[in-house]
């Protein structure tokens, strides 16, 4: 005879005394960002602040290894999502936040092959168009969101509203519009 728990896939962790599984700790800090996303205002927009930071804390790895660690990051909110998820018995629970992470860090991912004089005014810029697209929700974000279940889905809206502001930010830099020039190579 199965537990509810197990039932609702979340029988990894041991059994507690109530017979319900143990919280799972780790998903639950990683869906969370750390906890960001327990900010009792507006924990959307204080995990995409743990992006930026994320992003400033990965900008200085190589191109690839920055590439690979932001799919792991992806990987990495789906399943921490779905056990959340799971956990708060409601689909994308606003607590969880992972998916602000990571589609602010792909939203900025244009300023490592940019040099922008001005990295704050591309960082503001990348964090705005994050969330005006993640809220506003147009088109392909809004398919993404209703078209995909679990921590896919919510994932799959943050990653689609991150690259539409990556492609934002990515032609204002080409424009000009941060100072500088674009690296002719790509930091791979």
């Amino acid at each position: 005879m199965s537990t509810d728990g197990e039932r609702r896939g979340l029988a990894l962790d041991t059994l507690g005394e109530t017979g319900r599984p143990a919280r799972p700790r780790v998903a639950l800090a990683v869906a969370t960002a750390l906890g960001a996303g327990l900010a009792p205002v507006a924990p959307g927009t204080v995990g995409s602040l743990v992006g930026v930071a994320v992003f400033l804390g990965l900008a200085a790895l190589p191109g690839w290894l920055f590439v690979l660690t932001g799919l792991a990051l992806c990987a990495l909110g789906v399943w921490a999502s779905t056990l959340a998820e799971q956990w708060y018995g409601r689909e994308d629970d606003g607590r969880i936040v992972i998916d602000e992470v990571a589609g602010q860090v792909i939203a900025l991912s244009p300023l490592l092959v940019l040099r922008p004089v001005s990295l704050l005014f591309g960082l503001v810029t990348g964090f705005v168009a994050f969330r005006v697209l993640d809220i506003w929700k147009p088109g392909p974000v809004r398919w993404a969101e209703r078209g995909i279940g679990g921590g896919a889905g919510v994932m799959a809206d943050d990653i689609v509203a991150g690259a539409l502001a990556a492609l934002l930010v990515g032609a204002l830099g080409l424009l000009g519009a941060f100072g500088g020039a674009p690296r002719h190579e790509v930091p791979l």
